[in-house]
C-alpha cells in the first residue's frame, strides 16, 4: 500500500475530519481513505461492461452460437 502525506492541513480541517470520522464510527485515517476512494472512484461510475451488456440487450441481445469450424489448419511455414 502507499503513503501518502498531507502537509499545511488547516487546523478546522482537521478538526472536522475527526468529527466527521467519528459521526460514521471510523478512525480519522479511515474516514480520509474513505473520502479519497468516494472522490476518485464513486459507487455511481459508468462499468463498462455493464453498459455493454445492457447496449446489447436494447437491441434483443446478442446470439453467439455459432458453430466452430473444426478443419485442420496448415501449420505455418518461416522459411
Amino acid at each position: 500500500m502507499s503513503v501518502v502525506t498531507v502537509r499545511n492541513l488547516p487546523e478546522e480541517t482537521h478538526r472536522a475530519l475527526k468529527l466527521r470520522a467519528a459521526r460514521h464510527g471510523r478512525s480519522t485515517e479511515a474516514e480520509i481513505r474513505e473520502i479519497l476512494e468516494e472522490a476518485v472512484r464513486p459507487r455511481t461510475r459508468v462499468k463498462i461492461g455493464s453498459e455493454l451488456a445492457a447496449f446489447g440487450q436494447s437491441f434483443g441481445g446478442l446470439d453467439f452460437n455459432d458453430t466452430r469450424d473444426q478443419t485442420p489448419t496448415d501449420p505455418a511455414v518461416f522459411e
